[in-house]
């Protein structure tokens, strides 16, 4: 691993850092300056005028829960299969999966939306929580896959002696070893899932239903474009996102240093 041993290296480490987090910071300061031009706080208080805004609120916090739940299931259990399980062909079947990362989300809209009115779960949650879930899982089982790999199998052999069926040695010794990584995916899958915007909008049709990425849209229309307020409603939206991601930013950044590594 790189190491900055002298003042210098730390200081010219510290200026490329700064350099490659610009690009970043950028877009996230203009959109909060951006949120205060105009009216100022008024374009705030707008937001939080909406009616169904805690309705809204409510259904991301569904779809994203849900989500997180199905990924961290078959996520864990997927990747202790190809880490630690004696599967005949396992490294076809991983690289099959990896394969799905080629697959962008609009490209498999029109299949989606054939098979979720065929199959009846159009403008229900399940019509944008699979989807979401079988987009995010083949990533998140390459890092836990590779965090997996760094657990000792003579943990697993020794709680096999002792007598431990392997659903008790997953349950018991590997998973409260994955917490790190597991926090790694949670965060990464709240945020993919809190912030889609095109499932929920072609997949929820009632209002009743829609998350709060489409709350920008009270603020569009044919006769109205009030970016104002709009930049507004995207700083409301992103807040749970960064109250999640500083709760769990040390299990989180420890989840990914592993998981990027043998």
């Amino acid at each position: 691993m790189f190491e900055a041993r002298t003042r210098a290296a730390r200081a010219l480490l510290q200026i490329v850092v700064t350099v490659l987090t610009i690009p970043f910071v950028f877009p996230l300061v203009a959109m909060v300056q951006g949120s205060f031009a105009g009216t100022g706080w008024n374009n705030y208080r707008a937001v939080f005028e909406i009616r169904a805004l805690p309705l809204f609120f409510r259904n991301s916090a569904l779809i994203a829960s849900s989500v997180i739940l199905v990924v961290y299931a078959c996520t864990m259990l997927a990747a202790f299969g190809f880490s630690k399980l004696h599967i005949r062909a396992r490294e076809t079947y991983f690289w099959l999966l990896l394969a799905a990362l080629t697959l962008p989300e609009v490209v498999l809209l029109t299949p989606l939306f054939a098979t979720a009115t065929t199959l009846g779960f159009y403008d229900t949650y399940l019509a944008v929580v699979l989807p979401l879930a079988a987009l995010q899982i083949p990533f998140t089982v390459l890092l836990a896959r590779n965090f997996m790999d760094g657990i000792p199998n003579e943990l697993i052999e020794a709680a096999r002696i002792d007598g431990a069926t392997m659903a008790r040695t997953f349950r018991s010794i590997v998973l409260p070893l994955t917490r790190p990584i597991a926090a790694a995916i949670i965060v990464l899958t709240l945020i993919t899932a809190w912030n889609d915007y095109l499932l929920p909008l072609v997949f929820l049709q009632n209002p009743d239903l829609q998350p709060v990425t489409l709350v920008p849209q009270f603020f569009v229309s044919q006769f109205n474009n009030d970016q104002t307020k709009v930049l507004a409603a995207a700083v409301v939206t992103a807040i749970p996102e960064v109250i999640a991601y500083l709760g769990l930013q040390r299990l989180f950044e420890r989840g990914l240093s592993a998981g990027a590594l043998k």
